[in-house]
């Protein structure tokens, strides 16, 4: 195991910056969703996951808006309940979006490994 060691007598002082992590982020931007308005992530990580999200997001009728890695979505202007397969696939986690599309709207389209799926929270116990 390696480890640091500091000598000298004098306090440590001064700040670092901590990076956005892409694994908190996806779905943070999934629950954007929930809350039917605008949200303001910071210090989003720019990956080429969260750059699908986004695009999904824009898909089913979110405004979005990038600036460095500040991430603005306005889910107040959603307006469909179904994730484009071509966008789906493109990474593993887009189910992410199931619960809150879901939960929102009580009807979701996505496409999962294998087939496509609908779910309509009628059909649900």
């Amino acid at each position: 195991m390696s480890k640091i060691i500091v000598t000298g007598g004098k306090k440590l002082k001064g700040e670092i910056e901590i990076e956005g992590a892409k694994n908190a982020v996806l779905p943070i931007l999934a629950a954007t969703i929930l809350n039917r308005g605008e949200n303001v992530i910071k210090n989003c990580p720019m990956f080429k996951d969260v750059e699908v999200i986004i695009e999904i997001l824009r898909t089913i009728g979110c405004k979005v808006k990038v600036e460095d890695n500040v991430v603005t979505v306005d889910s107040s202007t959603l307006s469909s309940t179904e994730v484009p397969e071509s966008l789906a696939a493109e990474m593993r986690s887009s189910i992410i979006f199931m619960g809150p599309i879901l939960a929102r709207e009580g009807k979701v389209t996505i496409s999962y490994p294998g087939e496509c799926v609908t779910l309509d929270s009628s059909n649900l116990s």
